[in-house]
This record gives structure tokens, C-alpha cells and sequence, in this order.
């Protein structure tokens, strides 16, 4: 099955243009691929530095860092925009989020994205109904979009803007039967048990699928812009009653 990708006007809108200094948070090949084929210099940060090699293996035009992104080593405004694909959710929002402010540039952006599945195409539906019969908890759709509402509520980031994509990804049987028997809690079922998940899984394709056509799995990429303000890396903090006060002078004879 297709992986899932960043078409160019989602690029567009998050990014821009005109040529900009990208940082990518995670070793997402793909996303980090269709944001440098639109023309943007790409730097790929991920903590693992075995995945971000398979990265760059793919893609030596891809410059890439091991660290943290909780913790980068850059040099502060370094970068027009920072992207995190599919992972806001699996980072520490009260570190990243001042390091992100940090190293962006005067004007520059934080953009998010999420791939969800559109359940409200009937045959999602059905299919979904097919796999929760044998795995209840199976397809819940907990993607971690609902981490975005941290920079929402982010001093550093006053100005977010959203918008939707519609993603259809080609689908084969054998793709979706894979997909079902990969689902939540598909390791625990019988031989008995996972044959009957396949078959009705299968049954939903054979009734929805127009051959020699494959099926069209829908998605819905959201995505959001949100503009740095650095007047919040600057300001000082507020004294209070309770503070530790420690006093520098020097000591006397």
C-alpha cells in the first residue's frame, strides 16, 4: 500500500514557495522527501541515528542530526520552518515548544500534520464494523492529533492556522486483509479466530472493489501553520512571595 505522503499543495501552504530553511523532527522519509522536491534545503533531526541513516541513505540530498529535539543543537532563528509529521504527540510539548520558538527565524512557522482515516465513507464503515466484531479495540483512530492543542494554547505561538487535505491511497485486497490482521490485539487470535477475520475483511473489499481497480483508502490530512512570536523568549519571568533569592555578592572578611 502507498505510503502516506505530503501533496504539493499541503507543502505549499505549510511551507511557502519560495525556498525555505526546513527542520524536520523524525525520521519520516517520505514527508521530509516531498517538502525537498518542492525546492526547500531539508534537515532531518531524529534521535535514533539508525533510522535517520535509512533516511539519508534514500535521500543523500536530505542533511541530517542526531539529537533531541527537546534539546537541538542549533543555533537560535536557523530555520524558516520546522515540520512534525504524524508525531507532535511523542514529543515533551513544555521543552520542544521553546526549542522550536529558538530556532526559528523571525516570521517563521511550526507546522503539523496528521494523517487520519475518513470513516464516513460507508465502506470504512463496514470495514471498520468487520474488524471490531473479532477485535473491539482494534481501529479506534487515536492518531495524536489532539496534541496540537498544546501549541493552540502555546505564548509562543499566538497565530495557528488549519487546513484539511483529502489523501485517497490505492488499496489491494491483500493490503487490507494484511492491514486488519495487523490491527490491535490480532496477535492474540486463533488460527480459527484470524481466518475469519480475513475472509469477512475480504468479503467488505469483494463487495466494495470495481476491478481490476483498486480500492481507494481515504484519509484526511490535517495540518496546521502557526507563527512564532519571540517577544515570549524574552520576556522576564514574574517575581512571587515564594521565590528562591540567592545573592551573588561577594563574600565578606
Amino acid at each position: 500500500m502507498a505510503r502516506p505522503f505530503l501533496p504539493e499543495s499541503a507543502v505549499t501552504w505549510l511551507v511557502g514557495a519560495d525556498p525555505r530553511r526546513v527542520l524536520v523532527l523524525g525520521a519520516t522519509g517520505p514527508y521530509a522527501t516531498a517538502v525537498r522536491e518542492q525546492g526547500h534545503a531539508v534537515l532531518v533531526l531524529d534521535r535514533d541515528a539508525a533510522s535517520l541513516g535509512r533516511v539519508i541513505d534514500r535521500r543523500p540530498d536530505l542533511g541530517g542530526v542526531v539529537a533531541q529535539a527537546e534539546s537541538m543543537p542549533f543555533d537560535n532563528q536557523q530555520f524558516d520552518r520546522v515540520i512534525c509529521p504524524q508525531n507532535l504527540h511523542s514529543f515533551a510539548p513544555g521543552l520542544l515548544l521553546g526549542e522550536v520558538a529558538r530556532v526559528l527565524a523571525p516570521g517563521g512557522r511550526l507546522c503539523v500534520t496528521y494523517l487520519t482515516r475518513d470513516d464516513s465513507v460507508p465502506w470504512v464503515k463496514r470495514l471498520v464494523t468487520a474488524v471490531r466484531a473479532h477485535l473491539p479495540k482494534a481501529m479506534a483512530g487515536a492518531y495524536g492529533e489532539e496534541s496540537v492543542a498544546v501549541v493552540e494554547q502555546s505564548p509562543y505561538f499566538p497565530t495557528v492556522e488549519t487546513h484539511t487535505n483529502r489523501v485517497w491511497i490505492p488499496c489491494s485486497r491483500d493490503n487490507l486483509v494484511d492491514m486488519a490482521l495487523a490491527a490491535n490485539g490480532a496477535d492474540a487470535l486463533d488460527d480459527d479466530a484470524r481466518e475469519a477475520l480475513a475472509e469477512e475483511v475480504g468479503a467488505v473489499y469483494d463487495a466494495s472493489a470495481r476491478p481490476p481497480e483498486p480500492l481507494q483508502l481515504p484519509y484526511r490530512l490535517l495540518c496546521w501553520r502557526a507563527t512564532v512570536d519571540h517577544s515570549e523568549l524574552s520576556r522576564p519571568l514574574p517575581e512571587t512571595d515564594d521565590a528562591l533569592h540567592i545573592s551573588l555578592s561577594a563574600p565578606t572578611a
